[in-house]
């Protein structure tokens, strides 16, 4: 076995990667809860890769057999109907995951130096699943794929002078159609599920490099004992990844239980308008998009139109994601964990919580005057959670940081 291990590593660093990101790479040992959804998110990631590659067997992107291919995967095609359910239920249970993961960030300062080129890689893998999600959501071909997909790309029509030239060029053609579903298609099997790879890898490497936060917010590498190991730290493998193991089990309960029992959710992962073929004559009653995406459909919709053009809304929610990027240079706080913080950012973040929330059901709701109102509300304290973030944190008592690890 040894001298098997002995010529691979002469000829690839399995030993040298195994050390490294596993056996000695050392951990805060005070990981707790939060600290699951990262593996979860590689978890969901493998899952939809897997699930997608035997749905693409039997799946036809074109228009007039689109709706009757998903129908014959859960149909006729032996458990395709599982296949499916596991890849549409795991779209939500991906974003579940993220935005936890992404919440356990700004609870611990885990965006704060020196970890901000973490921040930003995780951002643009937000920005790519999105929309990974979104083409995946128009294949389909339902009622909603078709009507989400024309109200969400004529967007693009509303830039100034290349708006309609950028519409054709995106759609290849005058109209959602064949053409745009193949486009979809093609990008949603092929081009994002490689770019996501590539950015988990770096997204994981720039990790090992830094370091894991913790709870605390301490940095275990400046408490080291003779051999160079931090006192603080116990190695990722064993210790943890039977930790990360135990997690997936029981997420994988609740995920399985939503796959066999509602897998629609009453309307939220798959929704009622999407089992009934794409019409173009005839436009649903009330157009949004998943859950996932509504919290910036919300900010778009909060924005009135000026001079008949939508493109002051298409700003807003482009600058809703793009504000996301600046989070590590707008934070001033002199400590990283919520725990040591002061008052105001724990109300500031709870207040932040529920606007984005907030946004995310508004955004599936209909059309009205109150709702219009309360979507404009939220938005600007959504926005002010950022701007006006290098003054909250810069006031206020936090508490004093321990030298070591707490429990």
């Amino acid at each position: 076995m040894k001298n098997k291990q002995s010529w691979i590593d002469q000829r690839f660093p399995l030993t040298k990667v195994w050390n490294e990101h596993l056996a000695e790479y050392y951990t805060p040992r005070n990981f707790n809860f939060w600290y699951f959804f990262g593996s979860l998110a590689l978890l969901m990631l493998v899952m939809q890769l897997v699930t997608g590659i035997f749905l693409t067997m039997h799946f036809k992107p074109d228009s007039a057999n689109a709706f009757a291919s998903v129908e014959y995967i859960m149909r006729d095609v032996e458990w395709g109907w599982l296949v499916r359910y596991l890849h549409s239920v795991g779209a939500s249970a991906f974003f579940v995951v993220i935005y936890l993961h992404m919440y356990r960030g700004l609870l611990y300062g885990s965006y704060k130096g020196p970890r901000e080129l973490i921040w930003v890689l995780g951002m643009l893998l937000y920005i790519v699943l999105m929309a990974e999600a979104f083409m995946g959501y128009v294949l389909p071909w339902g009622q909603m794929s078709y009507w989400g997909a024309q109200v969400i790309i004529s967007l693009f029509g509303s830039v100034p002078v290349i708006g309609p030239d950028l519409l054709v060029w995106i759609l290849g053609d005058y109209a959602v159609g064949d053409a745009a579903l193949n486009r979809f298609f093609s990008l949603h099997v092929i081009a994002l599920p490689l770019i996501l790879v590539v950015l988990v890898f770096l997204h994981i490497v720039a990790l090992h490099t830094v370091g894991s936060n913790n709870p605390d917010g301490i940095e275990i590498k400046k408490n080291k004992d003779k051999d160079g190991i931090p006192k603080d730290g116990i190695p990722f493998h064993p210790y943890f990844t039977v930790k990360d193991t135990m997690g997936a089990v029981a997420f994988l309960w609740i995920f399985c239980a939503v796959v066999f029992y509602a897998p629609g959710l009453n309307g939220y992962f798959l929704e009622h308008a999407n089992f009934i073929e794409a019409n173009p004559l005839q436009t649903p009653e009330h157009i949004a998009p998943l859950w996932y995406l509504t919290p910036f459909y919300s900010v778009l919709r909060a924005v009135p139109p000026m001079f008949g053009s939508q493109f002051p809304g298409v700003l807003a929610m482009g600058a809703s994601l793009l504000i996301l990027f600046f989070l590590p240079w707008l934070d001033r706080s002199p400590v990283k964990s919520i725990r040591y913080r002061s008052p105001i950012y724990k109300w500031v973040l709870g207040v932040f919580v529920v606007s984005f929330v907030m946004l995310g059901w508004l955004g599936m709701q209909s059309v009205t005057p109150l709702n219009v109102f309360l979507a404009r509300v939220f938005t600007v304290l959504y926005f002010a959670f950022f701007i006006l973030m290098p003054w909250y944190t810069s006031i206020g008592k936090t508490k004093e940081v321990p030298e070591r690890l707490t429990e």
